[in-house]
């Protein structure tokens, strides 16, 4: 048993969960076979998944599953193993990332700055130091560095692109997952650069291409702000003469960046995600290509 106000909680995430089913989950998670109605329903599933992180703080699929079978199984009789759970699960990411694209556009807050956005990547690290092999997940990790770590890891890297929001932590804009050996600033280009227009960009130094950021600012209306970098060959009279305004501007640039490394920090508080990398990369990245959970379209 639960208490009364936990069981509102999950009413309400029942039905919320299978009003978006019908509206579009179900077309992510579409059945060809004879069992294209399982007893245990997507529905279900989503609802036992998300209830059990938002409200209990459970995270791995073994605690979600054994918190539901001692205290929720009357609201959940049909319960199938664990095994058939996390396959269950495991089949369900489009399905996830199409609900969370909806949850972000529906709770995006009234003081999002939508011209101005912040861009960062974290690591999600299974195994760390310079000579060590990672053994978890091999099939998706690779090995990278992390400079503000100042440390070497083998996992994957989630990228974030954030509305500004003054005062508080960023809200998402969008989420990509690719390899931790893959520049940052390659990834962005690729995967976030051909989805947006008109915006001011705020990002690290490795984002900064001069050469590539004067094309965008033409045809897609995209200014990058990043901290100076040093130029290669410059002499040192002109670094000398510069550098208290491109130590002014660096300062400007890096206060408005800033609160993203305060949105990584409330996300791995809230789920322990770099711990936590199982549970919701499988099938959801290959390896090879990142996976994007764009929305920037709504």
């Amino acid at each position: 048993m639960i208490p009364k106000e936990k069981e509102l909680k999950l009413i309400k995430t029942y039905m919320y969960i299978c009003d978006v089913y019908e509206s579009s989950l179900k077309f992510y998670c579409q059945r060809f076979s004879n069992n294209n109605h399982p007893i245990f329903t997507d529905q279900e599933l989503l609802t036992v998944y998300l209830f059990c992180g938002a409200y209990q703080q459970y995270f791995k699929i073994k605690d979600i599953h054994t918190f539901t079978k001692e205290y929720l199984l009357s609201w959940f009789p049909d319960l199938p193993s664990y095994q058939t759970f996390n396959y269950r699960l495991n089949l369900m990411p489009e399905a996830i990332s199409e609900l969370v694209r909806q949850l972000i556009h529906s709770f995006k807050p009234q003081d999002c700055d939508s011209m101005k956005l912040l861009i960062d990547s974290m690591p999600i690290i299974t195994c760390a130091g310079k000579n060590k092999v990672g053994k978890v997940a091999t099939e998706i990790t690779s090995k990278g560095y992390c400079s503000t770590k100042n440390m070497y890891y083998f996992g994957i890297k989630l990228h974030a692109v954030a509305f500004r929001r003054k005062g508080t932590i960023p809200f998402p804009e969008m989420l990509i997952l690719s390899a931790a050996d893959e520049n940052d600033s390659t990834v962005f280009k690729r995967e976030c650069v051909g989805n947006l227009n008109n915006r001011e960009i705020y990002a690290d130094k490795i984002y900064s291409d001069i050469p590539f950021y004067k094309e965008t600012k033409e045809s897609k209306k995209l200014e990058l702000f990043t901290p100076v970098k040093a130029i290669k060959g410059e002499s040192p009279e002109i670094t000398k003469r510069e550098k208290a305004a491109r130590d002014l501007f660096s300062t400007a640039v890096s206060k408005v960046r800033q609160p993203i490394e305060a949105l990584f920090n409330w996300l791995n508080e809230k789920t322990n995600i770099q711990s936590q990398i199982y549970i919701w990369t499988a099938g959801t990245y290959d390896g090879k290509n990142c996976h994007r959970i764009d929305l920037s379209n709504f």
